[in-house]
């Protein structure tokens, strides 16, 4: 049996015999215990999940259906094979099920360490990218002060103009932004069908690269230190309940001082349950293709 359901059963027989102790319900018998057990609702089965250490983690799994004689339960089918929202869970009084909350507080955790945990130094080896630093000093800076995240810091700057090649046609950046974890998780099928992709059309591609406690504005600073004509920045979206691992892709022609959020072309939700990665680098290859050609990007793209 799932450790949530042990829990729960464990709880409603401590509370009934805290009951029977002020004489609210009476003496608790064996054979009342034994009807509370079999009274407890089942969860929907749990899976293991290894994070770190030897120990696994168990996650509740909350794709079932919880609530009990539902009255269109052919609704409810259609709801959750439509949305992975958080429907269909069901409550223990006024309070959310005990496996709904063990499931709430871990994809929690797994939001907040994709904020502040940084990309490893082996993914980096691994995908052939050196690192550079914005003006953020760390991750507290970077989220209270987004301006910094937007410039490299000086000793990036000297770094990029030393390793990266200068005038490409498209410059490709992978920037952590706010998920660490998507980067990890989406750039090592991506970067390779973009770049792939790029080169097979006779597209000149600059030397990617990492930038650490970035933002989407960097990409403008970058452009105007190499003379890209197109930068692509492959970056960490806002981790939320339903996944911490989904990426962006934001696309910025001919970056200068007057640049604007609209002249930007963005390509969101590139993770396992929306855009499939490799899938995503594929297309990437096609919206660049446009851009060059129209010479725009953003909302001048579709004029």
């Amino acid at each position: 049996m799932a450790a949530e359901s042990q829990m729960e059963q464990l709880i409603v027989e401590n509370v009934m015999k805290e009951l029977a102790k002020r004489g609210l319900t009476g003496n608790v018998s064996p054979n009342q215990e034994e009807t509370t057990k079999k009274a407890a609702r089942p969860q929907p089965k749990s899976e293991p999940y290894r994070e770190s250490g030897d120990d696994p983690l168990t996650i509740p799994e909350i794709t079932g259906i919880w609530v009990p004689n539902p009255e269109n339960i052919e609704a409810i089918k259609v709801m959750k094979q439509a949305t992975p929202a958080r429907i269909g869970l069901y409550r223990a009084g006024a309070r959310p099920k005990t496996g709904a909350m063990l499931k709430f507080m871990a994809d929690h955790a797994q939001a907040m360490d994709a904020v502040f945990l940084d990309v490893s130094e082996e993914f980096l080896q691994r995908m052939n990218l050196f690192l550079v630093d914005t003006m953020a000093q760390d991750k507290e800076e970077f989220l209270k002060r987004p301006e910094l995240g937007r410039k490299l810091s000086p000793e990036g700057e000297r770094i990029i103009k030393e390793k990266c090649e200068k005038n490409p046609q498209v410059q490709i950046i992978v920037v952590d932004g706010l998920s660490s974890s998507s980067i990890e998780a989406n750039v090592p099928d991506v970067l390779p069908a973009l770049t792939q992709g790029l080169t097979a059309a006779g597209i000149r591609v600059g030397t990617p690269f990492f930038i650490r406690n970035g933002r989407v504005g960097v990409q403008d600073h970058v452009g105007k230190v190499l003379n890209a004509e197109v930068v692509v920045s492959l970056i960490g979206e806002r981790p939320g309940l339903v996944t911490a691992d989904s990426m962006s892709a934001y696309i910025i022609y001919s970056p200068n001082e007057k640049t604007v959020e609209a002249d930007r072309t963005v390509f969101s939700n590139i993770h396992r349950g929306g855009t499939p990665p490799a899938e995503a680098g594929a297309h990437l290859v096609d919206v660049l293709k446009r851009i060059l050609k129209a010479k725009a990007s953003g909302m001048k793209l579709n004029q």
